[in-house]
């Protein structure tokens, strides 16, 4: 009875089955060999395990599992990172997907070069590259223009499967290598705090003559930065000064703005004092007796999506919002600002003018734990419809669409960014998505092991086989290390976010998870992941179709 329940294709039987070896998969990623897990990754290799055995599930049963996994996963993963998409998008975007594009480039040199040095056919090493950079989207595009030449799809197809899991482990032992080889632990350390907060806190004082009368709304116009005024310090007072405030020589402002914005504000103001005020350890309510400095977090649906500005908080409260942080990026609180609900704002003012302000904005935590569900469903329906528009691109005899992965991982950035501007509930707690990001990658890998486990042993044991692994280890680690050390040692870039650039212009959410997990300030991962991957897996897609048409 009970063999027959494993054994016959069922509903229950598949059930039984992936939820067998997603646990398995967890409870084996969870042992450390040297300070050194694989975590969800190993749910892949227990897949592939149990298809060697000959374990199965109906095939239309593992394509939806897989496809579902897929598409949970990396909507989920938009959807959290789309609140600073577009901010670091407008920071750091261009250099990463720079970068990302030189990944790909190298491994499509190294490709085409293949067939001249091993002896396997184009349509092999173009599937060996889909393996190595785990990009099935690549392969389908590949199997499409075979079809359109008339020339068998078998051998790309097998490549593809025979170094998929290679793709995996590679990008993961690359990211090991670079951080034992690259990263200074020092490096490590302060990555937490590099880029993560888009504020920069200084105090000037009042001594440019071309400003006295004027007001704080007269100088926002001038400067043409963006900048708030904390506190003014007048005739050893504080106050907290509006728009209409106007400034006196010999004025001390504490005022927050960017980093690349100080040197500007110090000319339009007159002087800077040394003071650093970006230490951790300030304690911003000993600084005066008269205000204190809060954190309001943002419960009230209807804030949601609403400019900062409209809600008139220093008109009608008398208090300043110095700063918002979102998803762990400080953000300049400028009037133009739309708020998110999970927006955590720093607000400065009288103690009862604060306490005032609390249940405008919220502040109710048990409010942010109720998931809402209905923008989760209908965002993955509108990444599946993204997924499927044909984009057709000059030369190209068959469209490019985005696909299962790009449709989804994009609506959800958009759904992230955008949706509070229609006023749609798009926030889930920090649990509640990585819950989600989890079961679908878990589905995914299981799936994808138990089908890739069928042929896998045999086809390793064949020589071309062995070619291919060695191949495709080589188009993962060599453009993943060269260009890693092109963004840490010559760009000095942070490294957590060039592994989230990597795994993206790899298509490798696995080793993304690996990032997340063991690396700190795995969130900075996460957005570098979403903002190189949409571009790379087109750009990918696009010259798996190329080689062919043009080198066949």
């Amino acid at each position: 009875m009970l063999h027959q329940l494993l054994t016959t294709h069922t509903a229950v039987q598949a059930v039984i089955v992936l939820s067998v070896l997603c646990a398995c998969g967890l409870a084996l990623g969870k042992v450390r060999v040297r300070g050194v897990s694989l975590g969800v990754t190993f749910v892949f290799f227990v897949g592939i395990l149990a298809g060697n055995f000959g374990i199965t599930i109906d095939p239309q049963m593992l394509q939806y599992a897989q496809d579902f996994g897929l598409v949970l996963f990396v909507y989920a993963l938009g959807l959290q990172v789309g609140p600073g998409f577009f901010n670091s998008l407008h920071h750091s975007g261009v250099r990463f997907n720079a970068l990302a594009l030189i990944v790909v480039l190298l491994g499509t040199i190294l490709t085409v070069m293949l067939p001249a040095f091993t002896g396997m056919t184009l349509a092999e090493a173009v599937g060996v590259m889909c393996g190595a950079t785990t990009n099935t989207p690549a392969l389908a595009a590949a199997q499409q223009t075979l079809t359109q030449l008339h020339l068998p799809v078998t051998g790309a197809a097998l490549a593809c499967a025979v170094t998929y899991p290679m793709g995996v482990v590679g990008a993961i032992l690359a990211l090991m290598l670079m951080r034992r080889v690259m990263v200074r632990p020092t490096d490590l350390q302060c990555a937490t705090d590099t880029e993560t907060d888009n504020t920069f806190v200084a105090a000037f004082q009042v001594h440019n003559e071309g400003i006295f009368g004027k007001t704080v709304g007269d100088l926002a116009r001038i400067s043409h930065k963006p900048f708030v005024i904390s506190r003014l310090w007048r005739n050893g007072k504080v106050r907290i000064p509006s728009s209409q405030t106007v400034l006196h020589e010999g004025d001390r402002l504490l005022v927050v703005t960017h980093d690349e914005d100080v040197e500007t504000l110090t000319v339009l103001f007159g002087g800077k004092e040394k003071t650093d005020w970006n230490k951790d350890d300030i304690d911003w309510n000993a600084i005066d007796s008269n205000l204190v400095s809060q954190t309001i977090l943002v419960t009230r649906s209807e804030i949601n999506g609403r400019r900062l500005g409209s809600l008139r908080l220093r008109n009608l409260y008398g208090v300043n919002i110095s700063r918002v942080n979102r998803g762990g990026v400080q953000l300049l609180a400028t009037p133009d600002l739309r708020l998110l609900l999970g927006d955590r704002l720093i607000v400065v003012g009288e103690k009862e003018a604060v306490s005032n302000v609390e249940p405008v904005l919220g502040n109710a935590v048990k409010r942010l734990n109720e998931p809402n569900l209905i923008s989760v469903f209908v965002g993955m329906s509108l990444g599946l419809l993204l997924g499927c528009i044909p984009i057709a691109v000059p030369g190209m005899s068959a469209p490019v669409r985005l696909g299962l992965a790009g449709g989804p991982i994009v609506m959800g950035i958009l759904m992230g960014t955008f949706g509070p501007r229609i006023h749609m509930n798009t926030y889930t707690t920090q649990s509640a998505n990585l819950m989600l990001r989890a079961i679908g990658l878990s589905l995914y890998l299981a799936c994808l092991g138990l089908d890739a486990g069928r042929d896998f042993l045999a086809t390793v044991m064949r020589p071309e086989g062995l070619l291919w692994i060695a191949t495709g280890i080589g188009l993962t680690i060599l453009p993943v290390l060269l260009v890693g050390f092109i963004g840490i040692r010559l760009m000095h870039l942070d490294f957590a976010s060039i592994s989230g650039m990597l795994c993206g212009a790899m298509a490798n959410p696995m080793a993304l998870n690996y990032a997340s997990d063991t690396i700190p300030g795995g969130d900075r991962a996460s957005v570098a992941y979403a903002t190189v991957y949409p571009l790379s897996m087109f750009v990918r897609v696009l010259l798996a179709q190329l080689v062919l048409l043009l080198l066949l």
